[in-house]
Parts: C-alpha cells; sequence; structure tokens
C-alpha cells in the first residue's frame, strides 16, 4: 500500500506542477516544527498561488507551527501508544496531512511504538547540526574557536571538577537534547568505571534540564558579570538554529557553537505523508514537496537560520564562528524503519537505549525486578567471556540499579521452582525506596545464584508478582514488573498458561495499570509464550536478549518503552 501511495502520488504530484489551470479545492494541511514552518509556508503559498492542482483540481496548502513533541502526542494517542516522558495532549490538536518534524527521531519512536504508523516519503527537507553551546567567555576557556574539541572533552569536563554547569532540554521531549545524549553514550565505554561516569554526566545533565528549549535558554547569562556567568547555564546540547537566533537577539553574552567529535545526529526536518492520506492528497504533498526541493527553498531556510538538506547554506545565512561549510549527511542505517529514520542513520536500539537510561535517571517508578534461577542459568556465555548467564544477570542489575534515581522503589525477587516448599518463588527485598535501601537491594541482587537442577515456574511466578505490584500500587508512578528468564515453563506442580493468561485478564485495573515486562535471555526462550503472557495485559511488552552478553542494553530499551512494544 506505501508503494503504491508513493507511486502514485509523485506522479500524480508531477501532473501538479504541470498544469496551467485549476477548479476545485483539495486543502492540505501540513504540521510543522516552529523553525522552518515560516520557510515552508513562503513557499507552500507561493506554489499554490501558481497554479498548484491535481487532474486539474486546485490544491491550496496551510501549514502550521507546531513544537514536534506536541504533534508526536497526538499521533500517539490516535494509535493508542505512550511515548517516554509525553504526556497525553487533548484531542483538540489535529492530526496533518504531512508532519515536519525536526528530527526523523520523532518518526522512529513512533514506528518503534504503533505498528500502525507507517508514514511514506520522509525525504529531508533542511537540516540543522547539533551543537553544544556555550557563552562566548566560557568557550574560550576551554580553547574556542581555535582548539578542536570532542565528546570525550565535555564528558571529562562535566565529571571533574564544578566549573561546567551543563544544561539540556529533556531529551523525551527535544531531538536535539537526544541526539546530545547520543553522542554522550558513544564516547562511553561498557566497563564499570566507564558506565558510572555516564551516570555521573546524566545526573548532572538531568539536573539542568528543562522541559522547554525557551526555558533553557533563558539560564544562559545575561550579563558579562563573573557572578551570573558562574552561576547560569554554561553548556548544552541545541541546534546550530537555536544559536543562531538567539545570537540575532544581540544578546550581551552570545553563544558560541561548538562543533564536537563524534558528530551527533542532526536535526533533519523529514517530509512525512501520514498513513491515513488519501491519493489525492498524497499526489498534492508530493508536488509541494517537490517544490521544496527548487533553488528558492534554500535561501528561504537561511532566513530561518537552516541549512538545505545536503548540508550546505543558502544566501544570507548568518553561520557561528567556526561553522563548518557544509554538515556532513550519514549513510542510511542498517534495518528497517521509516525512510527518514532510516536516512538520518538512526536504529531504535541506540534511540530506546539512550531514552531508557534518562528514563530511569530522571522518572519517578516502581519496579518489582523477578530473576529465573532455574538450573539452566549456569550455562557460559561465549561471548561475555565464559561467564554464566546468570552471572551476566547479576551484573546488569547491579548497573541498572546504578541507573535509576532515588525517586524510584525496587524490589526483588527469584524463582525456579520448589523455592519455598512447592512455591517457585521467593522474596528477596519487597519494593523499597532506593533513597533508603539502595545498599540491601545492591545485595540482594548476589542472591541471584542457580539452583542446581532446578526448573522453571514461569506462570505462577508472574501471576503472583502482578499481584503483589498492583495491590501495592502507587499513583503518579510507572509500576512496573520486570522478569528476567532464559528458558519455557516447566513446572508440574503450577498453573497452566490458559489459566494465567484468564488470571491477568481478569486482574487488569485501568485505574491501577501495572506494565508486565519479560526479558528473555539466551536462545532457548519460547518468545511465543511470553508474547501471550505479556499480551493479557494492555501494557504488557516482551524484549529478548538472543546474546545474554546484550542484555544491559536490552534491559534498557526495555525501561524506555511504555507502550509494551515486542524488540
Amino acid at each position: 500500500m506505501a508503494i503504491v501511495v508513493v507511486l502514485a502520488g509523485s506522479w500524480l504530484g508531477y501532473q501538479s506542477l504541470a498544469g496551467d489551470k485549476c477548479s476545485g479545492q483539495i486543502k492540505l494541511t501540513v504540521a510543522a516544527a516552529t523553525e522552518i514552518a515560516p520557510a515552508v509556508d513562503r513557499v507552500a503559498q507561493q506554489w499554490s498561488s501558481g497554479g498548484a492542482n491535481v487532474n486539474g483540481t486546485c490544491v491550496t496548502v496551510t501549514v502550521t507551527g507546531v513544537n514536534s513533541a506536541t504533534t508526536a502526542s497526538a499521533l500517539a494517542l490516535k494509535h493508542g501508544v505512550t511515548l517516554t516522558g509525553l504526556g497525553p495532549v487533548g484531542k483538540s490538536v489535529p492530526i496533518p496531512d504531512v508532519w515536519v518534524p525536526d528530527s526523523s527521531t520523532w518518526l522512529l519512536r513512533l514506528s518503534t511504538q504503533a505498528s500502525g504508523f507507517v508514514p511514506t516519503d520522509g525525504k529531508s527537507i533542511a537540516r540543522s547540526p547539533v551543537v553544544v553551546a556555550m557563552p562566548e567567555p566560557v568557550a574560550q576557556q576551554v580553547g574556542w574557536p581555535d582548539k578542536k574539541l570532542g565528546w570525550a572533552d565535555l564528558l571529562e569536563k562535566m565529571t571533574t571538577g564544578n566549573s561546567l554547569r551543563t544544561g539540556i532540554v529533556d531529551p523525551t521531549r527535544d531531538a536535539a537534547g537526544l541526539a546530545g545524549l547520543l553522542a554522550l553514550g558513544s564516547v562511553t565505554g561498557s566497563d564499570p568505571q566507564a558506565k558510572a561516569t555516564q551516570v555521573g554526566a546524566l545526573r548532572a545533565l538531568a539536573a539542568g534540564s528543562s522541559s522547554l528549549r525557551e526555558d533553557l535558554l533563558q539560564k544562559f547569562p545575561r550579563s558579562l558579570d563573573a557572578a551570573d556567568l558562574a552561576s547560569s547555564i554554561s553548556a548544552a546540547p541545541l541546534s546550530e538554529e537555536d544559536v543562531v537566533a538567539y545570537n540575532a537577539e544581540r544578546p550581551q553574552v552570545k553563544l558560541a557553537a561548538l562543533y564536537l567529535d563524534p558528530t551527533p545526529p542532526a536535526l533533519d526536518y523529514p517530509f512525512a505523508v501520514m498513513p491515513e492520506v488519501d491519493l489525492t492528497k498524497a499526489a498534492a504533498a508530493t508536488g509541494l514537496r517537490q517544490a521544496l526541493e527548487q533553488p528558492n527553498f534554500k535561501n528561504e531556510l537561511a532566513a530561518s537560520g537552516l541549512r538545505g538538506p545536503d548540508g550546505t547554506v543558502g544566501t544570507g545565512f548568518a553561520a557561528p564562528i567556526g561553522a563548518p561549510q557544509a554538515s556532513p549527511v550519514p549513510a542510511p542505517a542498517d534495518g528497517g524503519g521509516t525512510q527518514g529514520a532510516a536516512a538520518a542513520g538512526l536504529d531504535a536500539g541506540s534511540l530506546n537505549r539512550a531514552l531508557g537510561s534518562w528514563a530511569a535517571i530522571t522518572l519517578p517508578g516502581r519496579a518489582l525486578a523477578v530473576f529465573d534461577v532455574s538450573g539452566s542459568m549456569l550455562t557460559k556465555v561465549p561471548t561475555a567471556g565464559g561467564l554464566t548467564r546468570a552471572e551476566v544477570t547479576r551484573r546488569a542489575a547491579s548497573q541498572g540499579l546504578s541507573l535509576f534515581d532515588d525517586k524510584w522503589a525496587v524490589g526483588t525477587w527469584i524463582f525456579s521452582t520448589e523455592l519455598v516448599g512447592k512455591r517457585p518463588w521467593k522474596q528477596i527485598e519487597p519494593i523499597s525506596p532506593l533513597s533508603s535501601r539502595r545498599a540491601a537491594l545492591a545485595d540482594s541482587i548476589q542472591q541471584i545464584q542457580p539452583k542446581v537442577g532446578g526448573q522453571t515456574g514461569l506462570y505462577d511466578t508472574a501471576l503472583a508478582a502482578y499481584r503483589t505490584v498492583q495491590d501495592s500500587y502507587q499513583a503518579g508512578r510507572v509500576n512496573s514488573v520486570l522478569l528476567f528468564t532464559d528458558g519455557a515453563n516447566k513446572n508440574p506442580d503450577g498453573i497452566s498458561r490458559s489459566t494465567l493468561v484468564s488470571e491477568l485478564k481478569k486482574l487488569v485495573d485501568p485505574k491501577r495499570p501495572v506494565r508486565l515486562v519479560i526479558i528473555g535471555i539466551g536462545n532457548e526462550v519460547d518468545r511465543g509464550e511470553l508474547e501471550a503472557i505479556a499480551k493479557a495485559t494492555p501494557d504488557g511488552g516482551v524484549f529478548v536478549a538472543p546474546d545474554p552478553a546484550k542484555i544491559a542494553d536490552i534491559f534498557l530499551e526495555a525501561i524506555s518503552s511504555r507502550s509494551g512494544a515486542a524488540s
């Protein structure tokens, strides 16, 4: 269907550009990121008034500037999913025919959560590199504009001393903030010390975070007074366009744009045609996109502080000091996803891991972590230096616990068969605030010790864990069961799968929602079995790590999911 729409749209779009006269009206609505909306609107009105039509029917275009997070929330609501960090919006927010968000990360986040969200086209129409914005006096202290810095240098300055006050726009709501988070993550290693450094950097960013870009910009110094400079934000990942627009207001303290290595994903402004549009509107959208590919649009973009999709600039672009002549365009990423996301070099895994790290640090939650200790957890993992599955799981659990903020409450169980009489599960630590029980919870992880010859009492354990979290439900938090297992249910004394599914469906309570997340370890799990269990609850999800050495990454992806999408 998508291919048919694209092909038909391309042919009909050509007709719309080629025609001379038209009658009637096709109304095309476009929601564009606020900074690019004026440029899109000017070209759209020129195109429309110049006789744009589809097979003789006139095309009129309405372009509205909308924050990308707002449109993403509306689309998530329409498709019955929720994106991490985004609250619901009113149904009054209209769904456009064409969406031009500031980044393909929005398309990828939505398509990962909602299988029905399959936009077409997705071609980039503009570009703005993601930079680290610093007040010029602060930037000069670190060697700008002569010295070339990297994200590793920034990470070191963030985690040693307190001279650099960092900030960020909430990465769950801002694409530039998310790109900065991805860049920082790319320069940290996987050993415990490197992970601790990364956690420290994330906590520093969270301390200076803002929900809106405009709020963060207000935190930069307004004068050259030493006290003002010392107490204000001194570094934050923003777009090049943000710096251009800020400096255009002629502030007393201008911002420097630092182009750090490795280059983070740029804002790429994909032209996404929504899945619901008919062939006629799809054709009109193709015609509009072709109009936006004409040379004059690059000059319109330059006036708005944006680059063309190839990374070059149009006439009148107010380039920051040290800006490259052209912003590099990444090679397409491997794997699936939307055309726009692939073209931006993005993949869902790295995106979800970054969002999962941020969610663990900044969002309040309650989680019961339930660990499989059946005999098969003694199986060695070749890709983890010969560690057993249990040892790999303990390491991932310890890393995850260090990531969670004190706003979280966490408990631990283990399960196999006959751990307490005939009961397959055993409580190690009840769900307790990390603010007071972090050490005890860290000790409880060391009790993830396999029972030699033990089988897998999965069904009884899943039901008991769900009931426990629901019975102690706390409003205003994400209440979750995180269940780790490496095998299928084998418990002759336990309930059946059909009984488990039936009981879970009875327990579901919209006023006390509980996320049941099952993380499969290794290639012996029965994915169909796990999905049947998880799907019995509205927010259930299954995440499988065929290579147990990757369980820490899968854990972060599970934390980032707010809709239970299988991965």
